[in-house]
């Protein structure tokens, strides 16, 4: 794929994503869709397997960003070992890709878990098992968690 065509589809993949996470939330699953949609490879149980990691997995804040994590499993899903090559090797490729997205992500939004995006975004974090505290994030966060979710997605489809 031509440098040009690359950058073309990477700012498609953005706001489709960025789309995606404002009218059906649960980043993972809106970063995987998009890479399926944009680039394929991404299979429907990898997006439905990727449920859970949403709000820093199950959303307790906590664990990496729900896109991060979505990011991590197009890369794997791409570059990953294979079942029948357990015994092969670790894959080095891999964590090279994987670890080129994290690097991006931490430089631009300052962290990699949900609660840092939550303090980053709205300078606390939050409760998202407490029905008021979540909507207070969700008024709170306006489209910075929507553009973090396009940010993961335009930078996989530029590193694949």
């Amino acid at each position: 794929m031509a440098n040009e065509e690359k950058r073309v589809l990477a700012e498609q993949a953005y706001q489709k994503a960025l789309r995606y996470e404002l009218d059906y939330g649960c980043c993972p699953q809106c970063v995987l869709a998009v890479v399926q949609e944009t680039v394929g490879f991404v299979d429907d149980n990898t997006i439905k397997a990727s449920h859970g990691l949403s709000g820093g997995g199950g959303l307790m804040g906590q664990g990496a960003c729900g896109a991060l994590t979505g990011g991590l499993m197009a890369l794997s899903a791409k570059f990953g070992r294979d079942r029948d090559k357990l015994d092969a090797g670790r894959g080095i490729n891999n964590f090279k890709k994987s670890k080129e997205l994290v690097e991006r992500f931490r430089n631009e939004f300052g962290g990699i878990t949900c609660e840092d995006l939550q303090q980053k975004f709205t300078g606390r974090t939050y409760d998202m098992w407490n029905a008021e505290e979540y909507k207070a994030f969700d008024n709170a966060r306006g489209n910075q968690c929507a553009h973090a979710t396009g940010m993961v997605t335009k930078w996989v489809v530029e590193i694949l």
